[in-house]
């Protein structure tokens, strides 16, 4: 796995990742590779030496800073999802019905939490209902 720098016409930067610098090729001719930004397939390799991914520099410890800075992440969304749970409806396995019914505006607008499959989770989004997936913090039971 190969990291190169990119930019699109209008001097968007951004990174790509490619199997190899012959697929990066491949695709830019095929118009495959877009800028993130403006969407634009005018894309070149900026001059740098590629970075190569490989398993050993995947797994490399982060630095201290890092480290304590994931700490910190990690803490503010577990406060995050307790305080979602705390602040919300708890309605159990009747969350795709309960969902509906607020959506099409036959109960009360409000904040559920509960349990749907992966499959009723992709009918509510099919329907135009924003659900989002997320996991119940430790202290907190779906009861």
């Amino acid at each position: 796995m190969i990291v190169l720098n990119l930019v699109c016409r209008h001097e968007h930067r951004f990174e790509g990742w490619f199997a190899s610098a012959e697929a990066f090729e491949n695709q830019l001719q095929r118009s495959l590779v877009n800028c993130p930004i403006c969407n634009s397939v005018e894309v070149s390799r900026l001059p740098s030496g590629p970075h190569v991914v490989t398993s050993s520099s995947r797994t490399t410890a982060p630095d201290d800073a890092g480290h304590e800075s994931l700490e910190a992440v990690q803490g503010l969304l577990l406060e995050a999802l307790k305080t979602a749970a705390r602040d919300s409806e708890n309605v159990g396995h009747r969350f795709p019905e309960e969902a509906r019914r607020i959506h099409y505006k036959e109960a009360p607008a409000r904040s559920i939490r509960g349990v749907a499959s992966a499959d009723e989770t992709r009918d509510l989004l099919d329907e135009g209902i924003v659900v989002i997936p997320l996991p119940v913090p430790p202290s907190e039971d779906t009861h």
